[in-house]
């Protein structure tokens, strides 16, 4: 596992480093919930719903996983409506980086702050093939940031977030943090109070939020 991410780091400084290149979902209303703001880069897992809310989900998730776009176009809005606006669930989203184009989403997303987040998420899960059924990391990253032109990022902002090589080498650090925390193998995982469980259905999900409600 060392070895693993030891690659990954050289993926992200060099990702980074090498990127020298010249009407948004509902949830892109949300934004990190109890949460400074970073004064270094921004490696923090953004939270969606309460932040006093009596169960606590974390979604580990790839932004060029299929599954996890699956599960946000048809799970995620149902959870919203039952469990997240009710007050009975914060869900707070871990991205995990199986290829430099996931990393490479991570940032973009962070370019605009809490405010912008889960927009931004929400729009490359929906885009996804427009950015990761590419032939090369400069189509990848000008489909990209069409998407963050239309969540209203401006050129700037996007240069100074894709170049940012602390910005990746922080990510990556924090991504092997949270797999050391829970073994992750597969995305969407998902743990609900503690437990680790894998990619479910919406019915499952929701029976494991009542028990854990009580």
């Amino acid at each position: 596992m060392t070895t693993i991410f030891t690659r990954r780091t050289a993926i992200a400084t060099g990702a980074a480093s090498g990127l020298m290149l010249s009407g948004l979902p509902v949830w892109a209303q949300d934004a990190a919930t109890g949460q400074a703001e970073a004064t270094g880069p921004d490696t923090r897992a953004y939270v969606m719903g309460d932040a006093d809310a009596p169960v606590h989900v974390i979604e580990y998730a790839s932004l060029t996983c299929s599954h996890c776009a699956r599960f946000h176009s048809d799970v995620l809005p149902q959870l919203r409506e039952d469990y997240i606006e009710t007050g009975k669930v914060k869900l707070e989203f871990r991205e995990v980086y199986f290829d430099r184009l996931g990393l490479w989403g991570g940032m973009l997303a962070r370019c605009g702050g809490g405010m912008r987040y889960f927009g931004i998420v929400g729009l490359l899960l929906e885009r996804q093939a427009d950015w990761t059924r590419v032939s090369s990391g400069e189509e990848a990253i000008a489909a990209m940031r069409r998407i963050g032109l239309e969540a209203g990022l401006t050129d700037a902002q996007m240069d100074e977030c894709l170049q940012d090589s602390a910005l990746a080498e922080a990510l990556v650090a924090k991504y092997q943090e949270h797999t050391e925390e829970y073994p992750i193998t597969g995305t969407p995982s998902f743990v609900i109070d503690g437990e680790l469980n894998s990619n479910m259905s919406y019915s499952d999900l929701s029976a494991k939020l009542d028990a854990a409600l009580g």
